[in-house]
């Protein structure tokens, strides 16, 4: 992509703190939607059943939606197409407490999906792009500021439950304020636009074969996220008897865990490289995960989330950063990696669920534990492509000729 002709280091600066300020929009986002689950599931009076096939629908959406980002970050440039997408995506917020019953609420999480699918798609690919002119790694703190933004968002939406607040009222005024400072952002990032040469990707695009093998790195890690959120209070609740209050704190320290490792891994990064990092990441998980499974005390289960979360929290943003290297079109490459890792966020809960209830909890942990083991030969898809110039970014530089920048 051709762009500003004089990107100074101050403006390079500026352009990685306004995307990172755009990942934490994002996240914010997805925070305040979640806390409000409850009410939502309320207002449209569903069953749980009811709203789990609700709740598949913004997952259902971001696939169908993720291979059109290609097409439209070509055709408007990468500001515009992010500016827009992501308004799109903040409006959104807004719809889903409207709902007053299943077909409605199906209708309003589908469109809440492909929202947000084509927003990630469009800030991934100008995250990557920032961190190729930049030369270091900046995409694992870029995710560490999407998880502190859900982290807000879920306190805001926490407080207002607590208050008593109307959803439609607290989404109406978030979706507002979100769009205000995401609008503001988007004018900072990167104005990038395709070569006047550059033939324009399909409108419907498959993920290319590379994207998918760096998309199943992705998918291991995403399953071992989306089981240990989901299901870590209940493996300690059901399986080591704790209490509730317990319980729950799994699931927060958890995410806490991802947050920090996210926004500390660009420096680890930058240290050792892409392939290095996921291979003693995955060998973390998989201690984790074996942690867990062995566990007679809930301290030590604790533990192994913990170390789950520190070994697959820089996966996923090293697989976008892996996504833009590996072709000439970076955004149908990221676009399918995300949709690989939706679709792992889409069935791993109902995966650990369905082996639980064929076995036991203690095998679903196991297969999350292979599946974190994974990464370790997997990791080697997320090798930098070699490049020249000064869009190589320090991760290149230190994986190829073992200098650290």
């Amino acid at each position: 992509m051709t762009g500003e002709p004089d990107l100074t280091p101050r403006r390079l600066r500026r352009a990685r703190l306004a995307i990172a300020a755009v990942f934490c929009v994002h996240g914010t986002v997805t925070g305040s939607f979640a806390t409000r689950i409850p009410w939502i599931q309320e207002h449209a009076s569903l069953d749980a059943g009811a709203l789990g096939l609700a709740l598949a629908c913004p997952a259902v959406g971001a696939a169908l939606a993720m291979p059109l980002a290609g097409r439209i970050n070509h055709r408007f440039g990468a500001r515009t197409a992010l500016t827009g997408l992501l308004a799109l995506w903040t409006l959104s917020l807004a719809l889903p407490s409207l709902a007053t019953g299943l077909p409605a609420l199906c209708l309003a999480l589908f469109g809440y999906g492909i929202a947000a699918g084509m927003s990630d798609v469009a800030m991934n690919a100008l995250g990557v792009e920032t961190e190729n002119r930049l030369g270091r790694s900046i995409m694992s703190s870029l995710h560490g500021m999407w998880s502190v933004g859900a982290l807000l968002g879920s306190a805001g939406g926490t407080l207002a439950a607590h208050a008593g607040t109307d959803a439609r009222l607290h989404h109406l005024l978030a979706a507002l304020l979100l769009t205000a400072i995401g609008l503001v952002a988007c004018r900072g990032v990167l104005d990038l636009r395709s070569a006047p040469d550059e033939e324009p990707p399909p409108h419907f695009a498959l993920p290319p074969r590379s994207a998918v093998l760096i998309g199943a790195v992705g998918f291991c890690a995403v399953f071992a996220e989306g089981a240990s959120l989901d299901w870590s209070g209940v493996y300690l609740k059901d399986v080591l008897h704790t209490d509730a209050g317990l319980a729950a704190a799994s699931t927060t320290a958890f995410a806490l865990t991802m947050a920090v490792a996210r926004l500390a891994g660009d420096r680890v990064v930058d240290r050792f490289g892409a392939v290095r990092t996921v291979r003693t990441g995955g060998l973390l998980a998989t201690a984790g995960g074996l942690l867990v499974v062995t566990a007679g005390h809930p301290a030590a289960a604790l533990a192994g989330f913990g170390l789950i979360g520190l070994g697959i929290a820089v996966v996923v943003p090293l697989a976008f950063a892996a996504a833009g290297r590996s072709g000439p079109a970076p955004a149908q490459a990221i676009a399918g990696v995300a949709t690989v890792t939706y679709t792992s966020g889409l069935i791993a809960p109902s995966a650990i669920g369905a082996v639980a209830d064929a076995s036991s909890l203690l095998v679903s942990f196991g297969l999350v534990t292979a599946l974190a083991f994974a990464l370790v030969p997997g990791a080697a898809v997320l090798g930098p492509k070699r490049r020249s110039g000064p869009r190589a970014t320090g991760s290149d530089q230190q994986e190829h000729t073992g200098i650290r920048p």
